[in-house]
């Protein structure tokens, strides 16, 4: 896998445990990226000279493969934004200021990172909706059983801990919601697992390459 960064051959001694703030990127996604500001860039969905039509191909073929990657239902689920922060807010200040109200529960665990904490805390002193902490014990394990209640309208997870590496059972919890709450999982952590798999296809990288899924689903 080290092969595939550049960065390891210019230095190969490297240890890199920064990932998280800022991903270094392999060769093939430097070279689309290169190819594609050099000889395909163009303005996407906007217009119909050639250049236009094929970043617009190159842009449509790259949501696909993120809704394989994450088993979405459809491409048109998937929102592309600039990072952590910036797509939970969007969730904060889009669903949760149009369902969110006084009395509401909003459940989120004390091993968050901050950028899925403070969303919630403005969004919860805009509505009235309380936020609620799910403890964890001395071995990093949530405590979350008994804290679902019918007035929990929303439940903001991570799914590994970027500081422990805990694995919470995110399928349990679901399963566990209150009708009319929605889940929402933030898997920065266990995302890089498997993000190799998407570097072949990719046509663009960012710095933060982080993924949400949020679905609301009947009861």
């Amino acid at each position: 896998m080290r092969d595939e960064f550049p960065i390891f051959n210019e230095h190969p001694d490297l240890i890199y445990l920064d990932s998280a703030a800022t991903s270094h990127k392999p060769a093939c996604v430097i070279d689309a990226i290169t190819k594609a500001y050099g000889k395909e860039y163009g303005t996407v969905h906007r217009a119909l000279y050639r250049a236009s039509v094929k970043a617009t191909e190159s842009y449509n073929e790259t949501r696909e493969t993120a809704c394989r990657f994450l088993n979405a239902a459809s491409s048109q689920e998937i929102i592309f934004t600039r990072g952590t922060t910036d797509a939970i807010n969007l969730v904060a200040q889009s669903y949760g200021r149009t369902f969110l109200k006084a009395g509401d529960e909003i459940l989120i665990s004390e091993m968050e990172h901050h950028s899925n904490i403070v969303p919630w805390q403005m969004v919860a002193e805009q509505t009235g909706a309380i936020l609620r902490w799910i403890p964890m014990d001395d071995r990093g394990v949530l405590q979350w059983k008994g804290l679902i209640s019918p007035r929990t309208k929303l439940i903001a997870l991570a799914h590994i801990s970027n500081v422990t590496g805990t694995i919470n059972p995110i399928r349990e919890i679901a399963a566990k919601k209150s009708a009319g709450s929605s889940p929402f999982e933030n898997r920065c952590a266990s995302a890089r697992l498997r993000l190799l798999r998407l570097f072949r296809t990719q046509m663009l990288w960012t710095d933060r390459y982080w993924h949400f899924v949020w679905k609301k689903r009947a009861a």
